[in-house]
């Protein structure tokens, strides 16, 4: 891997952040003096730049680098995904050792990365003002430091306690909103809501900041990826009508990707469906690596341990262009696996990384449709999206439930390898549902594989490894196994925890 190179970043030492032995040499190259930072709204703005750099490129180890370790470890701990457990990186998060242990080196990475983030935010927002500048910079910076502290605290709600439909009272993490020190006091646990009460006040103000700016890239936020962010937070609370009004503003101007270029990898920000993302060049290609593990058919990935679970692709139709993804893996050592490959490496082996979609809010808009009594609006919206995909519109049971339970079952399909899977299991108060790949008698499935030099055979079908919590006890809604553990460190540091 190159070294990153970061913008000028101003060196904001995070509360508690604690720096642990690295593999990779990724710290940024430019430490720029404090005065001279926030001397302008345009210097300002590199602080948000550097920032949003480290949070996607920077990282200790190979299978912990940026926010990409937040999406991975979700989708791992999920029903969808079949972790190959002899290849690095995430057999800990499959097997639900790994968030739960609060001395580990991943909940401690996950941990300081929100909230150095939050950190860096919470600097931007208070010396913003007294820089000098534009009133309409000044705005695009403020409300994109504001939207962006309240992407981390929507993942500290979303992984960090159980449902806010479950109890909002639920004390999670704490809540900071002016600048920290090593010698700042901790603050206590703030509950769910007044969690989702900061997100939601500061992505509405960022939506007002913002209405004048037009950016120059997917990296940047702007309105629509603010109206997306508050989809996602008000489908977490349950305000249904709110949460399909946002998506909906968020997926305009975003049509859905064509069959067509739903097979060539899910690598290229300049993907018309895609809303937010984080592009990847040869020199800035930190990210990039967590391809390795999501791209299962290309040569030159190294892990491809994300394997599909055999039942997932029973969920599809057969004429669905994601069905044409599916291949049993017939190289030596995996074979019998499946592979799915949604997601491929460009040709020079990086790949930009996916935040945001239009699909996404398609699928919003119809789950709050379908929980407002709105079963009608659900499926048109619903069969929009099947019909993009060549997929057999739904003309089911129109009973509530079983509306919901089908965009549920499409989000698993759409979003699979995203990072959707276990919010999406704590959020709707689900379970993890994993079964071995055998037929009624216990019997392994056979499968007709193609090994790399055409000869074609029969072989053992291979599914999920792991099909219970490491203590042996069946998989259940709320278990703490899910939840993303606060750091040892952290607490030792904060007693107020």
């Amino acid at each position: 891997m190159k070294k990153l190179k970061y913008l000028p970043l101003l060196l904001i030492t995070a509360l508690f952040f604690t720096a642990c032995e690295s593999e990779l040499d990724t710290a940024p190259t430019n430490q720029a003096n404090e005065e001279e930072v926030f001397k302008n709204a345009e210097s300002a703005e590199t602080v948000i730049n550097g920032t949003w750099a480290k949070f996607n490129d920077d990282g200790p180890t190979y299978a912990n680098i940026g926010y990409s370790t937040v999406l991975r470890t979700s989708d791992a701990m999920g029903s969808d995904v079949a972790v190959l457990t002899n290849k690095y990186g995430f057999p800990g998060a499959y097997a639900f050792t790994d968030l739960v242990n609060n001395t580990g080196s991943r909940p401690l990475f996950i941990w300081s990365l929100l909230y150095s983030t939050i950190n860096n935010m919470n600097n931007v927002l208070a010396k913003i003002d007294a820089a000098e500048g534009s009133a309409e910079k000044k705005n695009q910076v403020k409300g994109q430091a504001k939207a962006l502290r309240a992407f981390c605290y929507l993942n500290l709600a979303s992984f960090y306690q159980f449902s806010y439909l479950r109890d909002k009272s639920a004390l999670t993490a704490p809540v900071y909103t002016e600048p920290t020190t090593t010698a700042s006091v901790g603050k206590k646990k703030a509950s769910l809501e007044e969690i989702y009460t900061l997100i939601k006040n500061d992505l509405t103000d960022a939506g007002q900041l913002l209405q004048q700016y037009s950016r120059n890239n997917k990296d940047k936020i702007d309105r629509s990826v603010v109206n997306g962010l508050l989809a996602r937070a008000y489908l977490n609370t349950g305000e249904w009508t709110k949460a399909a009004a946002s998506a909906r503003q968020a997926r305009n101007g975003y049509a859905l990707m064509t069959a067509e270029k739903y097979r060539q990898g899910f690598n290229d920000i300049s993907n018309g469906e895609w809303i937010w993302g984080h592009g990847q060049t040869q020199e800035q290609s930190g990210e990039s690596y967590a391809f390795h593990f999501l791209d299962v058919s290309s040569s030159g990935s190294y892990y491809y341990s994300f394997m599909a679970d055999p039942y997932f692709k029973d969920l599809f139709d057969t004429n669905d262009v994601r069905y044409s993804l599916f291949s049993w893996d017939g190289n030596p050592g995996r074979e019998g696996l499946l592979r799915y490959a949604k997601f491929k490496f460009k040709a020079n082996l990086i790949a930009d990384i996916v935040y945001m979609r239009a699909a996404e809010m398609y699928l919003i808009e119809a789950e709050a449709e379908a929980r407002s009594g709105n079963v009608a609006n659900a499926i048109t919206v619903l069969n929009q999206l099947k019909a993009a995909r060549n997929a057999n519109a739904y003309n089911g049971s129109v009973a509530q439930n079983d509306v919901i339970k089908e965009v549920l079952i499409e989000r698993r399909k759409e979003l699979f390898g995203e990072g959707f899977a276990l919010s999406d299991i704590i959020r709707t108060q689900g379970t993890v549902v994993r079964k071995p790949y055998t037929d009624a008698n216990g019997q392994a499935i056979k499968v007709q594989v193609t090994a790399p030099d055409g000869t074609v055979k029969t072989v053992n079908g291979r599914g999920h490894s792991i099909f219970a919590f490491p203590d042996q006890s069946a998989f259940v809604p709320d278990s703490r196994y899910y939840l993303f553990s606060i750091p040892q460190k952290e607490i030792e540091n904060n007693p107020n925890l």
